[in-house]
């Protein structure tokens, strides 16, 4: 496939794609639609021939554009469809907790006592952790015990999705539909739940969630 490391097989740069999907906690379709390309991209049905006899691989432009869409670049995502993607631990507290006192620094660092570690691959921030999903606010995105890693050294940006923290310690996963010098505006992953419009005074911190597993 022209473009793409030939050192890659067919089903490692398919598996890429499906690992790419899900450290963003979506599925191949959704990372399809959410790079600007038919949501049928990356379906399994796309990855034979019609009858089955002979790979198709993925175009070095979706695989391009899926990239740009989750902020990876091609070095880690070769890592992850190859499996060589460096692992380490990461702090891990209940979503719940997040907003108590003691957990985190005024920047979003996580500090103090009480976190367990946990493993997960291709995490560069020094300052990532995880935080593990309670209750339905964020169906059917993610589920109660599912477990996503934030990166709050990063800059996040429109179409992100991130965990915000209120001055008054609230908790929330949301989806940035815009940013202003003034604040900003998040979408609701769920949609029983209304979404919210936040001044910056009123923001305690915002991280980037980087990778969900589920």
């Amino acid at each position: 496939m022209s473009g793409i490391n030939t050192m890659l097989t067919h089903n490692q740069i398919w598996k890429g794609v499906d690992l790419l999907a899900a450290r963003a906690g979506l599925s191949p379709s959704g990372l399809a639609r959410r790079a600007g390309m038919d949501p049928t991209t990356f379906n399994i049905s796309k990855r034979q021939s019609a009858d089955g006899t002979r790979p198709r691989w993925p175009s070095t432009e979706s695989i391009a554009k899926a990239l740009a869409a989750v902020r990876v670049d091609f070095g880690e995502f070769a890592a992850l469809a190859s499996g060589t993607a460096q692992t380490r631990s990461v702090p891990l507290i209940g979503f719940a907790q997040a907003g108590d006192a003691g957990y985190f620094d005024d920047a979003g660092f996580p500090v103090g006592q009480g976190w367990e570690d946990v493993i997960f691959p291709g995490i560069e921030d020094a300052h990532a952790y995880a935080l593990e999903i309670s209750g339905d606010s964020m169906l059917p995105v993610y589920r109660a015990g599912d477990r996503v890693v934030v990166a709050p050294g990063e800059t996040p940006r429109k179409g992100d999705r991130v965990v915000v923290r209120t001055v008054d310690g609230e908790v929330m996963a949301k989806e940035i539909a815009r940013i202003s010098g003034d604040g900003v505006e998040l979408l609701s992953l769920n949609p029983d739940y209304p979404g919210r419009t936040l001044d910056s005074s009123g923001i305690a911190w915002m991280a980037r969630i980087v990778w969900a597993s589920q």
